[in-house]
């Protein structure tokens, strides 16, 4: 699911731009992804897109509180990564909580931190907010060593 989320983000930087889902399909399956998970990502979009983002106060010093199954399943890499995208401002509370229900359908147990940027990329995306070049390159890193030039 995450390669074709991947893909659909390389080739569709505007989310309102890319096909229906019938013409997306086809296209999916001649690339060579399988159609279940061709479906499972779609579905899964789809949903994403649908969900409300509820508006709370956008303070600032409000502290989120996480649920044991929360904390588990998301480890300490992926709760420091949200931390380190609310300081940036690049993630306000209301997309904060589509992300970590995101994260939470994910089979993983826990969530590895490149899947989990992903999630971030995907709700960023789909909420079609503004990407900055540094900030798409971060959250595509997969945590391999980089090669400096």
């Amino acid at each position: 699911m995450i390669d074709i989320l991947v893909y659909l983000f390389e080739n569709y930087h505007d989310f309102s731009a890319r096909p229906k889902s019938k013409a997306l399909k086809r296209r999916l399956s001649a690339v060579g992804f399988q159609e279940e998970a061709i479906g499972v990502a779609l579905r899964w979009l789809d949903g994403l897109k649908a969900a409300p983002v509820i508006e709370g106060p956008d303070d600032h010093r409000a502290l989120r509180v996480y649920l044991p199954e929360e904390q588990r399943r998301l480890g300490l890499e992926c709760l420091s990564f949200i931390a380190f995208l609310e300081a940036a401002d690049l993630l306000p509370p209301a997309l904060r909580e589509l992300v970590v229900e995101g994260a939470m359908l994910l089979d993983d147990d826990p969530v590895p931190l490149a899947k989990f940027k992903i999630i971030v990329l995907m709700i960023l995306w789909s909420r079609e907010q503004v990407l900055e070049p540094l900030i798409v390159e971060e959250l595509l890193d997969d945590g391999d060593e980089r090669l400096l030039h």
